[in-house]
Formats: structure tokens, C-alpha cells, sequence
């Protein structure tokens, strides 16, 4: 077999391998590169590959940077099934809704063009197919892909491949220990291959158990103030977990009961199908009093721009979450412009930030950013709780690397930024993991 990686090497977003096997071509995510503009010029160039000659997309998870560019595989030729855990396809299909939505706009900002449109988008919803965990299934002859849960989403998976005697693991995103809404990752049984992200390579997080009284601690700080809290999240998961958490908070009586608003309609949507696929959650604490994890009393949903606009109106202290999740588009941005130049009022990072993000420059100490063409001063403070990550840490990784049978898999470290890849590699190495690459964009292997 030969293993080809099309995207996350020389960085952490643009999820793409190629698969080619005696009786067929498979390829393992088609995601965006993120960063500052959706249209740029690794997500507008074409395919580095035969799409005509890809028999079937295999998706491990919803985020954009694994999804994102699945419509341009259909314009420019697939015509295969795509595969995913149903709760995948149904998150898949509101972030592509919402995305094209986003490049529309800023292909009005700035005159940009848009790497997809209605139709494509349309087209690559038609092809999408939902397999649930543990069930094998044949996208070629001789060839069985099962899907086990990641933890690290809703609907989350890492890939399981056998063919030609051999086993070939796509990690795709491994999720963070004892995340309270989800299963944990499921246990690596054997592996002869495994292509691994490394987002969070290079470090440990703080214990998830501590992050609850660390998010109360700040909330009640910037409101005893006087300010506004804005926490820009990842619509997908992140924001549920906050939802999760506020609502614990609220129950006890840790945190103020000011107004929260939740101005992100991806995250509303998002939240809507976290309800409809329960069975796929597991939740460590009993259900609040009206039944709803992901709400609470003082919670207001923005859906619309109208009354997004409205929060402007509420002089109030309040808190404020919104998309996107690195500050390089969305609501929050408005939000920005408000309220980053208030010594009262501060911002809280929950999730990664891409490089050359105004996520990534405001976390590290920024004291200006630009905005829509406007130069914003950076006053507010900022906090970041890496607990919320929805990532694995190194340990959590190198962990669930030791396979419970066989020998140690040769390892392809993928999702990374190339100082924390190396970094990785050694830590892997360190602990018992010796076989470990670091492929580059278009490279080839035999696997």
C-alpha cells in the first residue's frame, strides 16, 4: 500500500492522506488549511491528486480543517460515497452551511473569491453516509474501515483500516481526558501504522477536574468589576462543554446570574444536534432542574444578526460567547472592536489558536490588533484555560499509542507546528515509541 499525506504537515490545520490500496483509493479527511482568510492560496489551489480516481472519503470527524474541503473534492470530480459516524454527517452539514456563509462574507469585505459555492456544497451533502462505531464496512473490495471513538467531539473517531494483512490507523483529533460530556477515547487495540496529530505535542494541560473553578473564578472576576467576558469558542463542542459547565456554576451559585449570551448560530445549531444525539454523550453530573445540560436561566441564543446587534444595548456586565473560536472571523470580531480596549472587561481562550490568527496574536501579548481595516488596542486582560482544550495532551497521546496487543506502531506525526512535531517525536521516543516520521507535504510511503 501506499500512504500519500496532501495536507496537516507543515502545519496543524488542512487534514488530507491518501490511501491507495490493491483495489482501490481512499482518502482520510479533505479539510481547510485555517488561518487568516478561508481563501487562501493553499485552499484555493487544486488537488495535488486524481480526484476522478478516489473511490470513497473517509471523515473522522466534523471540524472544518478535516471537512472543510470536501465540497471542492465533488467540483472538481469525486463522485464516491464519504463516510462518517452520523453525528459527523449531521455537524458537517451545518459547518459547510455556515462556512460558505462566512466566505460570502468576506468575499464582500475584502473582494476575495470563494473556494466553493451552493451547488458543490449541495452535491457533497448527497454523497455523505453515516456508519456508526464498531461497524466494519467495505468502501472497496478486500478493504474494512471501522470507526472507534475519539473523544474528542461529538461523533468523533479514530480510523481503523485493514487491508493487505496489514492495520493502518488515522488518529484523526485524539480528545482530552475526562471530558465530561463524552466517552472516553476508545483504546488503540493493535496498529501496524498510525497517523497521529500533535497538536498539543509539546506540553501537558492542566487537570480537567480544576477547570470549572477556574472558569467560575474568572467570570466572577471580570463581572465583580464591571466588564464584559468574551469568550470566543469553537461553535462545535467547546461551547457545548461551556454551556456544561455555566450551568453547574449556576446551579451552585459560583458564578453571577448576569445575562449570558450565546451569539453564534453554528453553536446554536450545534448545541440543538448535541441534544438530538444524546446516546452519543455521557455526562458526569445529574441533569440541571429543567432537564437541559446546555442551558440555564440567564442564557439568551442570538440566531439572528438582529438580535445579535441588540447585546450592544445591555450596558450591563455580561458575558458574551461567540465564533469564532481564533478570533479570525465571525461574530466575536464585532465584539472585539467593543470591547478589547476595556481595561473592566476581558477575554477568555479556550481552544487552540493557528498561527497568525488574531486569537494566536491577542494570547501572545499583543497590545494591538487589526480588525475589519481598523487598528484595535488590546487593554482587556486575557486568560486562557488550556483544561478546555479538546485535545489530547502529549501524555494522553503517547498513552493511547501503546497498543493493548501487538507491537509498537511505526507512527506519522501529523497536526502539528513543525517545532512541536520534533518535540513530539522525541517525547514518543522517550517513551518506548521509537519508529516515529514527520512527513512533508506530497510524500510518499509504503506502508
Amino acid at each position: 500500500m501506499k500512504l500519500a499525506f496532501f495536507g496537516a504537515t507543515e502545519g496543524v490545520t488542512g487534514s488530507c492522506y491518501l490511501l491507495e490500496c490493491d483495489t482501490g483509493k481512499l482518502l482520510i479527511d479533505c479539510g481547510m488549511h485555517q488561518g487568516e482568510r478561508t481563501a487562501s492560496a493553499e485552499n484555493m489551489a487544486p488537488f495535488a491528486f486524481d480526484v476522478k480516481s478516489v473511490d470513497a472519503v473517509i471523515v473522522t470527524h466534523a471540524h472544518f480543517d478535516h471537512t472543510g474541503r470536501l465540497p471542492q473534492l465533488v467540483k472538481a470530480g469525486f463522485a464516491g460515497t464519504i463516510y462518517m459516524t452520523p453525528p459527523t454527517k449531521g455537524i458537517t452539514e451545518i459547518v459547510l452551511e455556515d462556512s460558505l456563509n462566512v466566505m460570502r462574507d468576506q468575499a464582500r469585505k475584502h473582494g476575495e473569491p470563494i473556494p466553493f459555492a451552493e451547488p458543490e456544497l449541495k452535491a457533497a451533502l448527497l454523497l455523505m453516509k453515516g456508519v456508526g462505531y464498531h461497524t466494519p464496512f467495505q468502501p472497496v473490495p478486500n478493504v474494512d474501515v471501522t470507526f472507534n471513538d475519539a473523544g474528542h467531539i461529538l461523533g468523533s473517531s479514530f480510523v481503523t483500516i485493514d487491508a493487505e494483512g496489514k492495520r493502518i490507523v488515522f488518529s484523526g483529533d485524539i480528545g482530552n481526558d475526562d471530558v465530561p460530556i463524552l466517552p472516553d477515547t476508545e483504546v488503540l487495540d493493535h496498529a501496524d501504522v498510525v497517523v497521529c496529530e500533535s497538536t498539543y505535542g509539546n506540553k501537558d494541560h492542566q487537570p480537567v477536574h480544576d477547570r470549572g473553578d477556574e472558569l467560575g473564578a474568572y467570570v466572577t472576576e471580570i463581572i465583580g468589576r464591571g466588564g464584559t467576558l468574551l469568550i470566543p469558542a469553537f461553535s462545535v463542542e467547546r461551547t457545548q462543554e461551556l454551556l456544561y459547565e455555566l450551568d453547574l456554576l449556576m446551579q451552585s451559585g459560583h458564578i453571577p446570574r448576569v445575562p449570558f449570551y450565546l451569539d453564534s448560530p453554528l453553536a446554536i445549531r450545534a448545541t440543538t444536534l448535541y441534544q438530538q444525539y444524546s446516546a452519543y454523550l455521557q455526562f458526569d453530573h445529574p441533569a440541571s432542574p429543567d432537564g437541559n445540560f446546555f442551558s440555564f436561566p440567564t442564557l439568551r441564543a442570538t440566531l439572528t444578526m438582529k438580535e445579535s446587534l441588540m447585546i450592544d444595548n445591555d450596558r450591563r456586565p455580561k458575558v458574551i460567547i461567540a465564533g469564532n473560536g481564533m478570533m479570525n472571523g465571525g461574530r466575536i470580531l464585532r465584539h472585539c472592536k467593543k470591547y478589547l480596549n476595556d481595561e473592566k472587561s476581558g477575554v477568555l481562550i479556550v481552544g487552540f489558536q493557528a498561527p497568525m490568527t488574531t486569537g494566536r496574536k491577542i494570547q501572545e501579548g499583543a497590545r494591538e490588533v487589526l480588525i475589519d481595516h481598523e487598528r484595535v488596542p488590546v487593554m482587556a486582560t486575557i486568560k486562557t484555560i488550556e483544561a478546555f482544550s479538546a485535545h489530547g495532551d502529549r501524555g494522553k497521546i503517547a498513552r493511547w499509542l501503546h497498543p493493548k496487543n501487538g507491537a509498537m506502531p511505526k507512527v506519522f506525526l501529523v497536526h502539528g507546528e513543525p517545532h512541536i512535531k520534533i518535540a513530539f517525536a522525541e517525547y514518543l521516543r522517550e517513551h518506548g515509541i521509537i519508529d516515529v516520521s514527520i512527513p512533508k507535504t506530497q510524500q510518499v510511503f509504503e506502508v
